[in-house]
């Protein structure tokens, strides 16, 4: 700094930075693996029974694709031809079949899951776009677009026992186990109509967001969770009292939901974004969004293995998503910068290498080279220097290619490493005195 005349000048700089870490355990979903399956996968649905996934592929020709959980892939004589354009499917637990609904040729297959062959072929109404099984009643509801009602289908006779008028385009129907009731979501309509299976009468109709797609009963919560395309969100719907309880943002234009028991969670499939998202039903917040294939457009929950399955209708594939935690947990949980942070997690995919990344910049691992176990955790002693960052949140990544959970860390407290700059030139040119002190402190080494 100069003088440029008579007066004062001081100038005073001063940096300081402070640095604290605090760490917060985060977590995502597992993609497991990809399944190629016959052209425009448009629904699935899990068989509990055989540990099988029945894929419906929505074409003219009319196949319906049969997976193994346990293999991943399709079991042989594990094509079976339905009628055209399947576009829902559904598993009744008590008959040990799978009931297909075929939207082009207005028909619904019943497929026997011991044999993979169709034991009935039963006429309903036109454009069939979505099949629930009532365990209650051994009965399945038969959404109709081409004429706004459901059908009801006794299993003991493959016949339609009962026919109900229901709202503008249904398009999304699920059975209520602890209410006795079916859940129909009208996406013209932007309603859901409730059902009662004793009656075969609605009970009630609840509106809901633009374009409802989709519906899933979840049991832990006694909840229905509506997918609506049109507004990006999910509805929640409470059945003690056939009201709203909250609306969670998802991702664009979702399109299906499943709930996972196993976890208490709420996955949705958003057409547009290629995503799935995960919600948490005890808090109706989102905790995840995976990348899945081309326009996710059906989704169902695995029990028996933990997994979701996601039909991809433009890439012709089935996305399958663990859905154990992955946790990352640092120790020490605060410090100084260049303080030496020990990085543990879990649920990783098996013998993979992972990399360690602060605001997202590759850190220095120790060691340089770390892969997980065989079950999928990261190895014992794994540590990195915390950089030099400034005071707020930092983010780490802890990935293995495919999955990538973050921690949140929050810089608060002061630490060794900063420097302060103090320069004053004080200019007294009228008493002929010109005086010039320039102080510098560097804490790191106590050097002055």
């Amino acid at each position: 700094m100069q003088s440029l005349g008579l007066g004062l000048n001081v100038a005073v700089f001063l940096w300081i930075i402070t640095y604290g870490v605090f760490a917060q355990a985060a977590y995502a979903e597992q993609l497991v693996a990809t399944i190629l399956v016959g052209n425009s996968p448009d629904a699935v649905a899990y068989d509990s029974g055989k540990g099988e996934i029945f894929v419906a592929n929505n074409n003219i020709a009319g196949t319906i694709s049969v997976i193994s959980d346990s293999t991943n892939a399709v079991v042989s004589g594990g094509t079976i031809s339905v009628g055209n354009n399947p576009d829902a499917v559904a598993y009744d637990s008590g008959k040990g079949e799978i009931f297909v609904a075929n939207f082009g040729g207005s028909t619904v297959s019943a497929i026997s899951d011991s044999t993979n062959a169709v034991v009935a072929t039963i006429p309903v109404g036109n454009g069939t776009s979505a099949v629930a099984y009532d365990s209650g009643k051994g009965e399945i509801f038969v959404a109709g677009v081409g004429t706004n009602t459901i059908a009801v289908i006794s299993d003991s006779t493959n016949a339609v026992v009962a026919t109900i008028p229901v709202g503008n385009n249904p398009q999304g129907v699920a059975y209520d186990s602890g209410k006795g009731e079916i859940f129909v979501a009208n996406t013209n309509a932007n309603t859901v109509s409730i059902i009662s299976d004793s009656t075969n009468a609605i009970v009630a109709t609840i509106p809901v967001g633009g374009s409802p797609d989709a519906v899933a009963y979840d049991s832990g919560k006694g909840e229905i969770f509506v997918a609506n395309e049109l507004n990006n969100n999910i509805s929640v719907i409470a059945d003690s009292r056939n009201s709203l309880v909250a609306t969670i943002p998802v991702g664009s234009s979702p399109i299906a939901v499943a709930y996972d028991s196993g976890k208490g969670e709420i996955f949705v499939a958003n057409f547009d974004t290629n995503t799935t998202s995960v919600i948490s039903d005890s808090t109706n917040s989102l905790v995840a969004t995976i990348s899945v294939g081309n326009n996710p457009i059906a989704v169902a929950y695995d029990s028996g293995k933990g997994e979701i399955f996601v039909a991809n209708t433009n890439a012709n594939t089935i996305s399958i998503i663990n859905d154990v935690t992955n946790t990352v947990v640092v120790n020490p949980t605060s410090g100084p910068t260049g303080t030496t942070v020990t990085v543990s997690g879990t649920a990783f995919l098996a013998f993979h290498s992972i990399t360690v990344k602060y605001d997202g910049t590759t850190v220095t691992t120790s060691p340089a080279t770390v892969t997980t176990t065989a079950s999928g955790e990261i190895p014992v002693g794994v540590t990195f220097p915390v950089p030099d960052s400034a005071s707020g949140n930092h983010i780490v990544t802890v990935t293995d290619g495919t999955n990538s959970p973050t921690a949140t860390y929050m810089v608060s407290s002061p630490i060794q490493g900063f420097s302060v700059d103090v320069i004053v030139f004080l200019v007294m040119v009228g008493a002929g005195i010109y005086l010039a002190m320039r102080y510098r402190t560097r804490l790191r080494g106590m050097s002055r």
